[in-house]
């Protein structure tokens, strides 16, 4: 069996990241290995985060190691972190990699680690160009992606990107799995009585708010006639890491307070559940994309998904089978939602999803990790 380190988000750190980090880690416990996880001591500076806090409040996973040794802003613990690494000798070090402003940290530490001439360095690229560019993101890139190995991407989107930067080395894809740390979905009565809400049509927005997710454009599109008359009601549950004005003028501007409703604060766990369970319909208005976090989300919890038809998003859905893949603007995210309901298909996409997401599992993509490092699953 192999010796696993992980490096990247975990506990006490929020975010997809970190929750998909920790599921790969107890799919390669079950399956025999051996797994440590080190994570950061300070992930970004306070000044940098644009949410509120980046720290879950639920108590630490029980069932795996996780360590905080790295800061992304003090050079003395990338050495310190890549030289206890070094040491260790593990078969694989899987580095979590989604912006430029990690890659020297982490570029950092796979270089000391890779002088041992034992471990295997291996990328797991959730983005390689980030959705805000700055300047430099090229040059931090590049030193992080010539540290590695190998690399395993999640959408044709981010192998396309990958491959700007590196031409000889392996890459391999395998899709987003399916989040399985909610428990299973809700009764609708219970999740509306959680959430304090009427029996009605709701609509779902989740996820923190940037200008590249689109919300401004769903928010367009639910002044639709067609919508209002249907009694549509848009629920946004997510963090804004953008100031909200734009978000707040198209509201009041489009008379829309009786149709949107703001849960704009962060998400905590048990409460994701209740918001997919009340949901008929998730709507993903992405200006661009490398892949979703959300639709694996969706997937889980059987719920139909509108995305717009950019990066890694239309790979997961299949149209009109499992939501609708839509052009980037109000009227078609607009029409597609008013099919959904019109046609009246949700039974049929549910049992499409039931088979669709099958094969979404964290062991495809724990074995595509091993596969990349040349190492026994």
């Amino acid at each position: 069996m192999a010796h696993i380190v992980i490096i990247g988000p975990a506990y006490p750190f929020r975010g997809g990241i970190a929750a998909s980090s920790e599921s790969l880690a107890r799919i390669w416990q079950q399956l025999g290995h051996q797994v440590e996880m080190y994570t950061f001591t300070t992930q970004y500076p306070s000044v940098l985060f644009p949410g509120k806090t980046q720290f879950v409040e639920e108590p630490a996973p029980q069932d795996l190691t996780i360590s905080r040794k790295l800061s992304s802003i003090n050079p003395l613990t990338w050495v310190s972190l890549g030289r206890k690494i070094r040491q260790l000798k593990p078969d694989l070090v899987l580095f979590r990699y989604w912006l430029p402003f990690m890659a020297p940290s982490l570029g950092t530490v796979a270089r000391i680690i890779k002088g041992n001439k034992h471990t295997k360095v291996v990328a797991l690229t959730d983005n390689v160009v980030p959705h805000e560019k700055r300047p430099g993101d090229k040059a931090l890139t590049q030193y992080f992606v010539d540290a590695c190995d190998a690399f395993v991407t999640m959408s044709a989107t981010v192998t396309q990107e990958l491959k700007t930067f590196n031409q000889t080395k392996p890459i391999l894809s395998r899709p987003h799995p399916i989040y399985d740390t909610y428990g299973p979905k809700m009764a609708r009565a219970d999740a509306l009585r959680e959430l304090h809400l009427p029996e009605g049509k709701y609509i779902l927005f989740f996820g923190f708010i940037r200008h590249y997710k689109g919300l401004d454009l769903l928010l367009e599109a639910m002044k639709d006639h067609r919508l209002q008359e249907r009694g549509i009601k848009l629920i946004v549950a997510g963090e804004y890491y953008e100031a909200p004005d734009t978000y707040q003028r198209i509201i009041e501007e489009g008379h829309l307070q009786s149709h949107v409703i703001l849960a704009t604060e962060y998400i905590p766990h048990e409460k994701v559940t209740a918001y997919f369970s009340v949901a008929d319909l998730v709507v993903q208005p992405y200006r661009h994309a490398s892949q979703s976090g959300v639709t694996p989300i969706a997937y889980h919890f059987e719920v139909p998904v509108i995305v717009t038809s950019v990066g890694g998003l239309k790979e997961m859905i299949p149209d009109q089978k499992v939501g609708y893949v839509v052009e980037v603007n109000p009227k078609a995210i607009a029409d597609a939602i008013e099919r959904f309901y019109h046609e009246g298909n949700a039974e049929e996409m549910v049992l499409n999803i039931k088979e669709e997401k099958k094969q979404y599992t964290w062991e495809a993509l724990a074995g595509a990790i091993m596969e990349a490092a040349n190492l026994s699953p």
